[in-house]
């Protein structure tokens, strides 16, 4: 009798409360560049990847800019983690939380990342950072409007400005 209780009230729990991906919590020691953090946790330095989005690299047209918009919003800062996957680089791959803000959709909203499609999988959290995507795309600033021109080095505030 005990058993046959306890099964329908495990069940019921499970369907009601979803599982979660591990969540951590830790200080931003180091912002490496626009999608990738280092984060103390439990006495270790972890790196950490903004999961679902991708920002250029430091030396690629806005990839300084995208840094310090990232750097801006997180160092120093206790974060929360929602863990995704662990990278070919060892990396956690993560939802990153600062001050109330989802980290990856605010990167995207404001024009410094654009959605990594390819790897942003998740229902609910895809259209979380997409609904940053679309809302970047509308200013035609920094990096959200076209992956493709800042990934070659030509960036549309560089091209309106030579317009002008």
């Amino acid at each position: 009798m005990k058993s046959s209780i306890t099964f329908p009230l495990t069940l019921s729990i499970l369907l009601l409360c979803p599982l979660h991906a591990i969540a951590w919590s830790g200080k931003v020691v180091k912002v490496s560049d626009g999608d990738a953090i280092t984060v103390l946790h439990d006495g270790q330095q972890e790196r950490v990847r903004l999961y679902g989005i991708d920002a250029p690299e430091k030396k690629q047209a806005f990839g300084q800019r995208a840094h310090e918009a990232l750097d801006g919003m997180v160092a120093g800062k206790v974060v929360e983690i929602d863990h995704k996957a662990t990278d070919r680089y060892g990396r956690t791959v993560g939802m990153v939380t600062a001050d109330g803000q989802i980290v990856d959709a605010e990167m995207v909203r404001t024009g410094y990342a654009w959605v990594y499609r390819q790897y942003c999988k998740g229902g609910d959290l895809r259209r979380v950072v997409e609904s940053g995507s679309s809302r970047a795309r509308a200013p035609r600033r920094h990096v959200g409007r076209s992956a493709h021109r800042a990934a070659v080095g030509v960036a549309e505030e560089e091209v309106d400005a030579k317009t002008r």
